[in-house]
């Protein structure tokens, strides 16, 4: 099965790939994007739902994303065209934890792609790299609301509870001048979403080979969440600055 598939269609219902509903999304941008020139930065963009809400907001913000998958660049791209900001939009087809620029950026966002990095603050060293002074960065990453299960944490990874993934964040030299902890209701309209995207796809697609596949992966999931980790599982997103050494 295409990953990249499966990816696409999860997401055609809920474009922001974390549990997060548009208002947490807009006061998070407010607080990360100060200002109205800024040059921002997303890191593992996929579809560039975070760079193509702000480019519209702010007339005279310009982004760059930088995802490896060229599948979902394109859509962006599209989107981008769609919008009318396509002009202010550069995107990069590379591995995000490689990415070079000649330049800084005031505001530089990794939500829901630190996998990518090997962990949340390996995310943050690599964000560093390119902040410019005084800049802000936007961070999501999961945690544990209560302790796992052992299948659960076998199967989404090592995180630690909430006030020890901040402790850990703050200890790494940053401060967190605005969070958001998803709430139970985003948490599951994120796991609603992305399982019945898949199934209706699946359902309303029954001629395609991919089909019987697609529909086993929703229900799959569907069941890991309900009965593995719905009870454990958080997610929080921090906006960042850099600790004064």
């Amino acid at each position: 099965m295409d990953r990249e598939k499966i990816s696409r269609l999860s997401h055609t219902d809920h474009p922001i790939n974390s549990p997060l509903d548009d208002e947490s999304v807009r006061r998070l941008l407010q607080r990360t994007v100060g200002r109205g020139d800024a040059r921002v930065l997303d890191l593992g963009c996929g579809e560039a739902a975070w760079l193509l809400r702000t480019l519209a907001a702010h007339p005279e913000v310009t982004a760059e994303g930088v995802d490896n998958s060229a599948q979902s660049l394109a859509k962006a791209r599209k989107e981008a065209a769609a919008l009318g900001v396509g002009e202010r939009l550069v995107l990069h087809h590379q591995d995000a934890a490689e990415f070079t620029s000649p330049h800084l950026f005031d505001a530089v966002l990794s939500v829901g792609a630190t996998h990518a990095f090997g962990g949340l603050l390996p995310t943050l060293d690599t964000a560093r790299r390119h902040l410019a002074p005084g800049g802000r960065v936007l961070v999501g990453d999961a945690y544990w609301e209560r302790e796992p299960t052992a299948e659960a944490r076998e199967m989404l990874g090592e995180y630690e509870d909430l006030a020890t993934t901040v402790d850990r964040v703050a200890a790494h030299g940053w401060t967190p001048v605005f969070g958001h902890i998803s709430t139970r209701q985003e948490l599951d309209d994120f796991e609603w979403y992305w399982t019945g995207s898949l199934a209706t796809w699946a359902l309303d697609h029954p001629e395609d080979p991919d089909s019987a596949e697609i529909l086993s992966v929703a229900s799959t999931h569907r069941s890991q969440w309900l009965h593995s980790y719905r009870d454990s599982f958080g997610f929080l997103t921090l906006v960042l600055r850099r600790t004064p050494e």
